[in-house]
């Protein structure tokens, strides 16, 4: 019986180690909000405000500057978690640890709703 009980509880510590991933908004699906497509495809003084909504879909937040220049601001942050084992005879779980990637993009719009500029902030913590 003991045996039996020591097998299961090995089996349990061994199968609760987990790691998932998900976006802030429940999407997993790849965005081509990444740096190769803005370096690639966004070309100041040509890039026209409908071709930049077909390549990222709608902004997540929209804006004037001081200039009263339209800007658009996109933003893509993924989480993963990852649980350590859990010790069933010490009852205590081990390691737990969890990072964040943020991926922003302003782009700023001149008169003829064309990019004028944009910036790129990427973190890791």
């Amino acid at each position: 019986m003991y045996t039996i009980l020591r097998s299961v509880l090995l089996v349990l510590s061994l199968t609760s180690c987990t790691s998932y991933k998900y976006a802030t908004e429940g999407n997993t699906q790849k965005s081509n909000l990444t740096m190769g497509t803005v370096k690639s495809k966004v070309i100041k003084g040509q890039t026209t405000q409908d071709e930049i909504m077909k390549l990222f879909g709608s902004p997540n937040l929209v804006s004037k500057n001081k200039l009263n220049k339209e800007v658009w601001s996109y933003n893509r942050m993924s989480v993963e978690n990852k649980a350590g084992s859990t010790d069933f005879f010490a009852g205590q779980r081990a390691s737990q640890s969890s990072s964040s990637k943020s991926f922003d993009l302003i782009i700023t719009f001149d008169e003829h709703d064309v990019v004028a500029d944009y910036s790129v902030v990427s973190t890791a913590y």
